[in-house]
């Protein structure tokens, strides 16, 4: 990967924050089906399902998470999942 071409990414849920880092690519379970995320994306703003979403690090390789629904914002290389309930799988 190229220098600045990371993610910056946070996974929470009611609970609490799951996970803060940075990755490569994010697959969120999006209303519409599967939404890969990559860097330089255009905003966006989806309501998800229930499923998994996978985050891709550089250091610990792909991090997996539970979510019963909620909505995935990206704005400027940020990533935000927020989870009604959520689990690391």
């Amino acid at each position: 990967m190229m220098a600045g071409s990371l993610l910056q990414v946070e996974v929470v849920s009611r609970e609490g924050r799951l996970w803060h880092g940075v990755s490569g690519h994010v697959r969120v379970p999006a209303a519409d089906g599967m939404l890969g995320i990559l860097p330089r994306r255009q905003p966006l703003l989806a309501t998800l399902t229930a499923g998994a979403v996978e985050v891709d690090t550089p250091q610990e390789g792909t991090r997996t998470f539970r979510v019963d629904g909620g909505f995935v914002s990206v704005d400027s290389d940020f990533v935000t999942v927020v989870a009604d309930h959520g689990s690391v799988a």
